[in-house]
C-alpha cells in the first residue's frame, strides 16, 4: 500500500484566498487528489489540498519553525 505525506486529513472550515497556480501545479494537484483518493477512499480536490501541504512544509521547514518558537 502507498504511503502519502497527506494521508489522515483532518476536516476543518477553510479561510477562502484567491490564488493563481502554475497550471502545471494545478495539474499535478490534481494528479495528487486523485491518488489520495484512491488511498483514503473519498474524493479530494485541489483547495482541498494547498492548506495541508502548506502547513506540512512549514512544519518541516526548521528556520520557520525556529523562528516561530522565538529562537535564534
Amino acid at each position: 500500500m502507498m504511503t502519502l505525506k497527506l494521508a489522515g486529513l483532518q476536516d476543518d472550515t477553510p479561510v477562502k484566498l484567491t490564488v493563481e497556480l502554475p497550471a502545471e501545479v494545478h495539474r499535478d494537484l490534481i494528479r495528487y487528489g486523485a491518488v489520495l483518493s484512491d488511498v483514503e477512499g473519498r474524493p479530494f480536490t485541489p483547495a482541498q489540498l494547498i492548506g495541508p501541504m502548506l502547513s506540512r512544509f512549514m512544519a518541516t521547514d526548521r528556520t520557520f519553525t525556529n523562528a516561530k518558537a522565538g529562537r535564534p
